[in-house]
C-alpha cells in the first residue's frame, strides 16, 4: 500500500486556531536566513575572490537580505496570479494580497529577486552580474526548504504511477503518484547547490562576471523542465496549447531561464578576468565584529 501524506498546512494552531504557523512560512524563513549567512560566508572566503575585492561587505549583505524577501514574497505572489491565474486581477482582485491562503509562484519570485538585485546594486554602485553571482550559489537553501514544504502539505504532486514509491495525496483521485516535489528538493535544492559549490569553491567562477548566476538559471531551468514529465499540471492548465499536458506552464517560463543561464555562462568564461582591488574587501576584522 503506498504512503498517504498531506494536510492543511499548518503545524500548530495558537489562539484557539484564529492563528497557525505554516511549514511554507517556515520554509521561507530558513531559506532566507541560511542563504544569508552562507552568502556572508562566501564574502569572508578570501580564497574564492583571487586578490579581487568580494563583491559586497557583510553590512551589504545584511541589507540586501530585506530588499530580497520583499522580491520574493511580492514577485511570487504576482507572479502566481499573471502566470497562472490573471482572472483573479479582474474577478476578485482582492484575493490577489492574501498570500496566506497559498499561490505562490517560483518564477516570479524570481523575477521579484532579480529586480531587488537590480534596484540594491543600483543604489549601491555595485556590478549587477557580480551581485546575482554572489546571490545565486544560496537561492537552493530556500528551494529545499520550500519544496520539503510542498511536500508535507500534500502540494504540487506529481502524475500517477506505478513506481513503488508512489504516494497517495489527499485531493487527488486516490492513486498513488509522484513524489515530485521531494525529485525537485533533491534536483533544486540538493544537486544545484553542490554543483554551484564545485563551481564557486573548484572552479572559482565568483572570479567571473554572471557565471554562476547563469549556472544557476541553466541548473534551474533544466531540472524544472525535466521534472515537469512527472509533475501534475494545474487542473486549469493541464492542456495548454491543447497538448494534453506534455506542454506546460513551468516548462515556458524554465526554457527562457535554461538559455540565459547557459549565454550568461558561455560569455562569462569568454570574458577576461579583470582583477580589482578597492578599500571594500569586506572579509576585515572591522566588518566580521559589527556582523551578527
Amino acid at each position: 500500500m503506498s504512503p498517504y501524506v498531506g494536510g492543511d498546512g499548518a503545524t500548530f494552531q495558537l489562539f484557539g486556531g484564529t492563528f497557525g504557523i505554516r511549514w511554507y512560512a517556515l520554509a521561507y524563513v530558513a531559506g532566507i536566513l541560511l542563504g544569508w549567512r552562507y552568502a556572508v560566508r562566501l564574502v569572508r572566503t578570501p580564497k574564492l575572490w583571487g586578490g579581487q575585492a568580494p563583491t559586497a561587505t557583510p553590512v551589504q549583505i545584511d541589507d540586501l537580505i530585506l530588499w530580497v524577501t520583499l522580491g520574493i514574497i511580492l514577485g511570487g505572489r504576482l507572479g502566481y496570479v499573471l502566470f497562472y491565474k490573471p482572472a483573479l486581477i479582474w474577478k476578485d482582485p482582492i484575493e490577489i494580497i492574501k498570500i496566506w491562503e497559498g499561490g505562490m509562484s517560483f518564477h516570479g519570485g524570481l523575477l521579484g529577486v532579480i529586480a531587488a538585485i537590480f534596484f540594491f546594486a543600483r543604489s549601491q554602485k555595485i556590478d549587477l552580474l557580480k551581485l546575482g553571482d554572489l546571490v545565486a550559489p544560496a537561492v537552493p537553501i530556500g528551494l529545499f526548504f520550500g519544496r520539503i514544504a510542498n511536500f508535507i502539505n500534500g502540494e504540487l504532486w506529481g502524475r500517477p504511477t506505478m513506481m513503488p514509491w508512489g504516494i497517495i495525496f489527499p485531493g487527488a483521485d486516490g492513486f498513488p503518484r509522484h513524489p515530485s516535489q521531494l525529485y525537485e528538493a533533491a534536483l533544486e535544492g540538493i544537486v544545484l547547490f553542490l554543483v554551484l559549490r564545485w563551481a564557486t569553491h573548484s572552479k572559482l567562477w565568483l572570479q567571473r562576471r554572471g557565471v554562476i548566476a547563469g549556472l544557476f538559471l541553466a541548473g534551474y531551468g533544466l531540472a524544472r523542465v525535466a521534472l515537469e514529465n512527472v509533475r501534475q499540471p494545474d487542473d486549469f492548465l493541464d492542456n495548454l496549447f491543447g497538448m494534453g499536458g506534455s506542454i506546460t506552464m513551468g516548462m515556458l517560463l524554465s526554457l527562457p531561464m535554461l538559455i540565459g543561464g547557459a549565454w550568461l555562462v558561455w560569455r562569462g568564461l569568454k570574458e577576461p578576468v579583470v582583477i580589482v582591488k578597492t578599500d571594500a574587501a569586506p572579509a576585515s576584522d572591522k566588518d566580521a565584529a559589527s556582523a551578527p
